[in-house]
């Protein structure tokens, strides 16, 4: 096809823009590369810094938790022990109030009864008669010396002798046995006091060995709550700090997505340059071609790039959620 005059000099004019441009290499290093990516920013990293000193900080509230329940098992225990405990406490109570309710009547003090009373007793009244015997031997030896022996006066005498000294006898072993009787009264019912008094002891350590499980089953109810509130600040510490992570990483993504926007909007604007003279000599050729009576071809495309502010925000979206998942 033959090139009109007229249209000669315009043509290679074309042609050597078209070489010139097209034989030089475009440096694509001005818009792309990692110097087009947005770093970390210092927000991302204080909260990477955080979750990662979060990782174990449970252990401690553990530890005191495990600890808690260790004293309450033992607290519950001895609670236990305890209740075993009361029922031998109440068991010698009853045991014992058995026994004082048999010291009780008119055959109480024959137990304290002492087993040698009807020895001395005898002993006594034996050492008495003999003395009797002496006095009657004393009348006797009087009536002889007298001249009187066998007569009445001595008769009246000796039978005289012989009542007092029986009613005597008599007085003297009532006497004893009646302070044997009163001895053993006493006995029975000081015994009696006695166990009363260990009875009421016995009820009174009962009542303490139930305070005492009372207040170990107190102890290991408050180390339940000790455990409770050390898992309950283990909770709250984690998500506490979860939290933060989390708003900390969603700003910093944030930001980190604006400076990619920057970013991207820099390498759009460099690559939109390093591209313009491909379409400015595309434009040309096709109007060189409308001019000589030919058909147009295709409009050179510049490369299209996507919207910065959008790249950047599902970037933010995207570091924010995965932040907001720690420590859930």
């Amino acid at each position: 096809m033959a090139i009109a005059d007229f249209l000669e000099p315009a043509v290679k004019d074309y042609a050597e823009q078209a070489k010139a441009t097209y034989s030089a290499p475009i440096d694509t290093s001005q818009f792309t590369g990692r110097g087009f990516v947005a770093g970390e920013d210092p927000l991302q990293t204080q909260a990477i810094n955080l979750a990662q000193q979060g990782v174990g900080s449970y252990q401690p509230f553990l530890a005191a938790a495990q600890t808690a329940q260790q004293q309450g098992a033992g607290a519950l225990g001895q609670a236990a022990t305890a209740v075993g405990g009361l029922g031998a406490i109440q068991n010698q109570a009853g045991n014992i109030a058995q026994g004082q309710a048999g010291m009780t009547g008119p055959q109480a003090y024959q137990p304290f009864m002492s087993p040698y009373q009807s020895q001395v007793i005898d002993a006594t009244l034996s050492e008495f008669d003999k003395q009797r015997l002496g006095g009657q031997q004393q009348i006797k030896d009087q009536a002889v010396a007298s001249g009187n022996f066998g007569g009445g006066r001595e008769g009246a005498m000796l039978g005289q002798y012989n009542a007092d000294s029986l009613a005597d006898r008599s007085a003297l072993q009532a006497s004893m046995l009646q302070q044997g009787f009163g001895q053993a009264n006493q006995l029975a019912q000081q015994n009696f006091q006695n166990q009363g008094q260990l009875f009421g002891n016995q009820q009174n350590l009962f009542a303490m060995q139930n305070q005492q499980n009372l207040s170990n089953q107190g102890l290991a109810g408050a180390f339940g709550n000790q455990m409770n509130q050390q898992f309950g600040l283990s909770d709250f510490g984690r998500t506490g700090m979860g939290q933060d992570v989390s708003a900390l990483g969603s700003l910093g993504a944030m930001r980190q997505g604006l400076g990619q926007a920057n970013l991207s909007a820099d390498a759009q604007a460099a690559q939109t340059a390093a591209y313009e003279p491909y379409g400015r000599l595309s434009q040309y050729g096709n109007t060189l071609t409308g001019l000589a009576g030919g058909v147009a071809g295709q409009q050179y495309a510049e490369p299209q790039a996507t919207s910065p502010f959008q790249t950047a925000l599902g970037t933010a979206v995207g570091l924010g959620g995965l932040f907001g998942k720690i420590f859930k």
